[in-house]
């Protein structure tokens, strides 16, 4: 029996689903909460209460914290260190380092010719307000957030100035994209071990201006465009994620991306699409190990 444990939230619906699929099919069942992990680096342990994770066959990443933030690189550390160690891990946490930054994810996808809305990186505030001006309509968003936490859209007006120098405050470096018309929906392509799995879209509720489901957003099947395949084939792949969402808009120039998920999720795909990604992911890991 092989033994791999499930890195993530205890109580957190992927997590604990994921948790029970590595369980079907192995009979062991461990959910490691990232936070009550201990690496001793002098003898290379690292022990999540009684059990010493050096010790697994194996452990699947699924969330490495409740919310996104600096401090989860630092976590990802520890568990880079077993990575290097020898442990096989999906994803590697080298992988998700990369994409877990917003300004990471977007230079990685900028190098590689992906089309993206327009974008301004800058640290000055007058820089920040040309950006407004030229865009009409700016999203500013932290580079370390999910489901849209922490983004406000900013017109030019009197009161630019002075929201700006709020977000500073604490942002100093600004993340500025150029509001795109999603026409009601954009659409999360997810890739299992690089090969395409499927594609929800999610739809904009109440006025909204993004479609996360915080903000009234549904999930819904799509069935996309090879064009749009291939695009977010392009764009997951220079990550070597083992699971991930691309997250693409379909715009009058062509679609875009927004962004690589570090994660990706398993619920638009088990609403909209009637798939089990949990037990895909718990298959395909499996079958790595136990080959």
């Amino acid at each position: 029996m092989k033994k791999i444990g499930v890195i993530g939230i205890p109580g957190g619906w992927s997590s604990e689903k994921l948790a029970d699929s590595v369980a079907e099919r192995t009979g062991f069942r461990l959910l490691v909460d990232p936070s009550s992990v201990r690496l001793d680096l002098p003898s290379g342990r690292a022990m999540f209460g009684e059990v010493e994770l050096n010790s697994l066959d194996g452990l699947i990443i699924k969330k490495i914290g409740r919310s996104y933030s600096p401090d989860l690189l630092d976590r990802l550390e520890v568990f880079r260190f077993l990575a290097e160690q020898g442990m096989p891990i999906f994803s590697k946490p080298m992988s998700i380092i990369r994409v877990l930054d917003r300004l990471s994810c977007t230079i990685t996808l900028q190098l590689t010719g992906i089309p993206m809305p327009p974008l301004t990186i800058t640290e000055d505030v007058d820089a920040a307000l040309d950006a407004v001006t030229t865009y009409g309509e700016a999203v500013f968003k932290p580079l370390y957030s999910t489901k849209a936490r922490g983004m406000f859209v900013l017109q030019p007006g009197p009161e630019a100035r002075a929201i700006i120098e709020r977000h500073k405050a604490e942002h100093r470096i600004m993340y500025i994209q150029k509001k795109i018309e999603l026409n009601g929906r954009d659409l999360g392509v997810v890739f299992l071990g690089g090969q395409y799995l499927t594609t929800y879209a999610r739809t904009v509720r109440n006025d909204a201006w993004n479609t996360t489901t915080a903000s009234g957003g549904k999930y819904q099947p799509h069935e996309p465009s090879q064009e749009i395949i291939a695009l977010a084939h392009k764009a997951q792949a220079p990550f070597g994620l083992d699971f991930t969402c691309v997250d693409v808009v379909e715009t009058a120039d062509g679609p875009m991306v927004f962004e690589v998920s570090a994660f990706g999720g398993f619920r638009g795909i088990q609403e909209a699409c009637g798939i089990n990604a949990a037990r895909h992911y718990a298959d395909y890991v499996c079958g790595r190990i136990m080959a």
